[in-house]
């Protein structure tokens, strides 16, 4: 009975991972497969890569398949594409798994999808294919990794050069960057770490969760992109002064607020990712008063001295960490985000106290949503003036710094002189007169 042969070695891997691939090519964030998905380490990590890497190459590999489908992606195929693009990336862009493990697993895996049995044929031929040219395809230009929907307004915005530093910043991925509640030389040695700028320490390499690594139990320190630790310290309000941090979830900077020694109310729309905000906040031994509720219409009884506004963006500046969102958001993305940050913007305004600090920011390349943002703010906010960032406020980072004061990372940045980039983010200061 030879429907009862045990799967090949690695089919599992192949068709977990490929069921999240199709997830994320239809929309979804990109999360890493778990130890309940994937029980075997080795499996889970050998999968990780690969999705990772079909994401990150994801516009060569466009370029790939519209060279080797003649008829285009046969429709309403299971996972016959996610298979496809994690085959091709490891044919082509990691050589050292070995080819012919992709073939054969790629074939199979569709014979296990009754949506795309029909075609394993397709799936050889076009592997084979993929195989042969594999030099060539290799060879294929960085500039087909960043979509043309932000391409030219990059270019525009940020030179060459720095588009150069973001397609290597794509590739690589994302360091792990936490933040520490006290400076510990000793902490930091035991994570391995090494610091980037104020309490920001960055770890390259690492082999164990995150709920592993020294110090997590007892609190000592929250996971935070250098960039995104930027904004909180700008702040600068009146000291032990009352502040607003509007969309705050998951808390990195709400911690910030507090260890700067604020009174801070912590408010954001998803009651879910408040409760994780909750338990950060716990495990760091802070204390908050925390309010679900929506950040565009929370009317407070007194105003605060200050405000601070991480506000609802495109998020293309998180792309070393989310390569899909590139490839998922669209102009319309961008202008609808536009409209809400105006929205949220303005009754950020409307919180706070006459001599009150303003902190608007958003983890987006895109111009539209920072420096247009800060135009469209000074015109219709009457009583609010932009309070320049001056370049000594963000020591290892000057060339951030614009001559307005205002602030824009991008990921290929080196904070502090550190390889591994940092999310691409705007910061702009803000006073009421």
């Amino acid at each position: 009975m030879a429907h009862h042969k045990p799967d090949p070695a690695g089919l599992k891997l192949r068709l977990v991972a490929a069921e999240r691939l199709k997830a994320v090519l239809a929309g979804d964030n990109f999360v890493p497969l778990s130890s309940q998905e994937l029980a075997d380490g080795r499996d889970r990590a050998l999968a990780n890569r690969l999705i990772t890497t079909a994401l990150r190459r994801q516009g060569q590999l466009n370029f790939i398949i519209h060279a080797l489908l003649e008829k285009g992606m046969p429709g309403k195929s299971g996972t016959f594409e996610a298979v496809l693009r994690l085959s091709l990336a490891q044919l082509v862009f990691l050589p050292d798994l070995g080819a012919h493990s992709a073939l054969f697993l790629a074939v199979e895996a569709v014979k296990r999808d009754p949506k795309a049995r029909h075609l394993s044929g397709l799936m050889n031929a076009v592997l084979r294919s993929a195989q042969a040219n594999s030099a060539r395809f290799g060879m294929l230009d960085d500039d087909l990794l960043i979509p043309d929907t932000f391409g030219d307004t990059w270019l525009n915005a940020y030179g060459e050069e720095a588009i150069d530093g973001f397609t290597a910043a794509l590739l690589a991925g994302a360091p792990l960057d936490l933040t520490l509640k006290n400076d510990d030389p000793d902490l930091i040695d035991a994570l391995g770490a090494e610091k980037v700028m104020a309490d920001t320490v960055r770890i390259d390499q690492r082999d164990r969760p995150v709920e592993a690594l020294p110090g997590y139990d007892e609190g000592k320190w929250w996971v935070q992109d250098a960039a995104s630790a930027i904004p909180a310290r700008l702040l600068g309000a009146k000291t032990g002064g009352r502040v607003l941090d509007l969309c705050a979830a998951p808390g990195g900077k709400t911690a910030q607020l507090l260890k700067a020694g604020y009174a801070v109310t912590a408010l954001d729309s998803d009651a879910t990712r408040m409760e994780r905000l909750k338990g950060n906040l716990k495990r760091l031994d802070y204390n908050a008063e925390i309010i679900v509720g929506d950040a565009g219409t929370f009317a407070p009884n007194s105003l605060y001295d200050g405000v601070l506004l991480d506000a609802p963006c495109s998020a293309t500046g998180t792309f070393r960490r989310h390569p899909e969102v590139i490839w998922h958001r669209s102009v319309g993305d961008v202008a609808g985000r536009v409209r809400l940050q105006k929205a949220l913007l303005t009754n950020a305004f409307r919180c706070l106290e006459v001599g009150g600090v303003l902190i608007y920011c958003v983890c987006s390349l895109e111009p539209a949503e920072g420096e247009e943002q800060v135009e469209w703010a000074l015109h219709s906010l009457p009583g609010l003036e932009l309070w320049p960032v001056t370049p000594d406020e963000l020591p290892g980072l000057e060339q951030a710094v614009s001559d307005r004061g205002l602030v824009r990372t991008h990921p290929g940045m080196a904070p502090g002189g550190r390889e591994g980039g940092m999310d691409g983010f705007f910061v702009a200061r803000f006073r009421r007169r």
